[in-house]
């Protein structure tokens, strides 16, 4: 089914919510999801409530979704705090983590049914989607209490939390920042004649042809696939100056010379080999996998395979070195956004609760060893002297990210269109058409404009 009769199909439908359950069926899951503790499993002794505890029922459960990474300390850590939290305000809570390529399936199923949980980890796009469908509780005051408690929040997780994009409310607290990091081989590249990082991604895929050798290495490990870590090519497509829409948000602007020549870049190197076939098809761990097992000599990533390699193959990690992404013909890009944002649905019985709870998991203390674990930037100001920003080599990447990234999707427009066209992965697909199903390159461009002018006004006629 060619992506044009897709997205046609998603605009015909009358709520949005159904929408979401839709796009929802094109996400490929990348793991399955974690086991859910027990209620109370892993909290601490429970002590008297505080005076200002929200008052709980003997019977009922406080039911958060969290955000699996590829960390399981840090994602037991999450479980624990929050279990702990329980103990001490006397609620009962049942923590569910969710791998995070299956959000967006698993809270449309939830609204379908009614049986959304009382707070979420979502990610800013999908958050974005859930306010336009007035899903989420507005937490201005909630926002600024913590912003306070925190030293205020960076500059790029206040842009992200901003009421300007949601309709004049705040949302969601941002907790962590990211963005990706290029990965390269060192170890091959250098004996190669290559011995700093990759300027520019024609650069890249000089590189990446030298060091070349399938099927034990293929030089470029980047998604082409349905998944989020495919949607880096928006990032390449923009740094050739190429553009999802105009400077207002509301025309599509795919078709363009602009998107030809980074096609032709992107489409010439996978013919020639440079990526494993099996990229166009690959779930949100096919990147990772490739290049812990070695048959990738780059990939980008915000720092989950950095975890593994210290912990599982100290050889690789020292075989590695980091970067940011290069640029393109246009300009360089380096994207940072909020990773997840905490939100409080409105249809949550325990919505107090929830508040409570946000502040707990934001206390400095729990935040600074959450990010010796896990794979973020900052948010706030009381962050950033964690020692692990100061210690490991992609954490201080990620501290440059978070603090002198670009925000989001620039230059094109950070609206409900936009991440629509995010969440349906429209740019990997025009390429998988090209790669996989051989059509041309006019072809392609021709039908995904087509499509994607079908979400800017759907969502322009809102």
């Amino acid at each position: 089914m060619q992506i044009v009769q897709r997205v046609v199909r998603v605009a015909e439908l009358r709520h949005l919510w159904a929408a979401l359950l839709t796009l929802a069926l094109l996400m490929a899951a990348c793991a399955p999801v974690a086991p859910a503790p027990a209620p109370g499993e892993g909290a601490t002794e429970a002590a008297e409530a505080p005076a200002e505890a929200p008052a709980a029922g003997e019977d009922e459960v406080f039911t958060y979704w969290g955000g699996l990474i590829f960390s399981e300390t840090a994602n037991q850590m999450l479980v624990d705090r929050i279990n702990q939290w329980g103990a001490e305000r006397g609620i009962k809570t049942d923590v569910v983590m969710i791998n995070q390529n299956e959000t967006v399936q698993r809270v449309s199923a939830a609204i379908e049914a009614g049986t959304l949980p009382d707070a979420l980890d979502v990610g800013r796009g999908f958050m974005l989607l859930l306010t336009q469908s007035d899903q989420l509780e507005p937490i201005d005051d909630l926002y600024a209490e913590i912003d306070a408690q925190v030293g205020g929040f960076l500059p790029l997780a206040a842009d992200a939390a901003s009421p300007e994009r949601y309709g004049g409310h705040i949302y969601g607290i941002p907790m962590s920042l990211g963005g990706n990091i290029l990965f390269r081989r060192a170890d091959l590249l250098e004996p190669a004649g290559y011995t700093e990082a990759p300027a520019t991604w024609e650069e890249l895929g000089e590189m990446a042809r030298a060091i070349n050798n399938p099927p034990d290495l293929y030089g470029m490990g980047f998604a082409l696939s349905n998944v989020g870590d495919g949607n880096l090519t928006n990032t390449m497509l923009r740094s050739w100056g190429g553009r999802i829409a105009d400077d207002e948000g509301r025309n599509c602007t795919i078709d363009s010379p602009e998107t030809r020549a980074f096609l032709e870049w992107i489409t010439t190197a996978y013919a020639d080999g440079l990526f494993p076939p099996d990229a166009t098809t690959w779930d949100g761990a096919g990147d990772n996998v490739a290049y812990q097992s070695g048959t990738a000599g780059f990939i980008a990533n915000p720092g989950s395979v950095y975890l593994y390699m210290v912990e599982n193959d100290p050889e690789l990690a020292d075989s590695t070195k980091y970067s940011a992404l290069p640029a393109g013909p246009a300009m360089r890009l380096a994207p940072a956004d909020v990773s997840v944002m905490r939100v409080i649905p409105k249809t949550s019985k325990h919505k107090e609760m929830a508040m409570d709870l946000f502040k707990y998991l934001a206390e400095e203390e729990f935040m600074e060893e959450y990010y010796a674990h896990a794979i973020y930037g900052p948010s706030a100001n009381a962050y950033l002297d964690a020692p692990i920003f100061s210690e490991s080599e992609v954490h201080k990447g990620l501290l440059d990210l978070a603090t002198n990234g670009t925000f989001g999707n620039y230059p094109d427009v950070d609206n409900a269109a936009y991440a629509e066209y995010d969440t349906t992965f429209l740019t990997p697909r025009m390429i998988q058409r090209i790669v996989i199903d051989g059509i041309s390159i006019d072809e392609a461009i021709a039908e995904t404009q087509e499509a994607c002018q079908a979400i800017y006004d759907k969502n322009n006629a809102q």
